[in-house]
């Protein structure tokens, strides 16, 4: 096997580059690098390109329904500062895609009952129109016998996200009585995950 050693393979103008033909194995050996700027092509992965977590750092008490809004703010401590590509925003609690693409969403919340309720827990909302309605993307609950006991759920979705400037997701708390959603700008205790796995169907 001959080895060739090139630093750029470019194509003549208006002409595409081929390597191999149908049937070929193109065998990228352990231990390199492959490096794709733009556009991945047909047949590429590229892996995570996005990757985004956010928290609540202050508390919401006594609700038992409504937005979640108590401030929130990027993960950014030391060890926590781990956002990929371009980031999610938000603002009043309403978080804005930066592509679109099939997004992995992920919540947790700590929360600290107020009495001795059948249920206390959330939803995770999602919008397709900028905000002009909302419909639920998924919910957890947990319950707890006395006040003050402190309770801690969460749950995971896949959302097709086909227009990243008209989708939007929050999240709002659901019980059958009040109780206090935790914030703390120094630990995750209501939190969001934001993972791009790929490609909008």
């Amino acid at each position: 096997m001959a080895t060739l050693f090139v630093d750029k393979l470019d194509p003549q103008s208006g002409t595409a580059l081929e390597i191999g033909t149908s049937g070929d194995t193109i065998t990228v050996p352990s231990g390199a690098t492959f490096n794709v700027a733009g556009t991945v092509g047909t047949g590429f992965t590229q892996g995570i390109t996005d990757f985004d977590s956010w928290r609540m750092t202050a508390n919401v008490d006594n609700a038992s329904g409504g937005d979640l809004n108590g401030s929130w703010e990027r993960q950014d401590t030391n060890s926590e500062n781990i956002k990929q590509g371009t980031g999610m925003t938000e603002s009043s609690g309403i978080f804005t895609f930066p592509g679109t693409g099939i997004w992995e969403i992920e919540f947790w919340t700590n929360m600290t009952v107020d009495g001795d309720y059948n249920y206390n827990g959330f939803y995770v909302y999602y919008s397709t129109n900028s905000g002009g309605a909302f419909s639920y993307l998924n919910g957890a609950w947990g319950s707890a016998d006395n006040s003050g006991a402190s309770v801690t759920i969460g749950a995971t979705s896949l959302l097709n996200v086909s227009n990243a400037s008209t989708y939007r997701v929050k999240a709002g708390a659901s019980g059958a009585g009040p109780a206090d959603y935790q914030g703390n700008t120094s630990v995750n205790y209501t939190y969001f995950n934001f993972k791009r796995l790929g490609d909008s169907t």
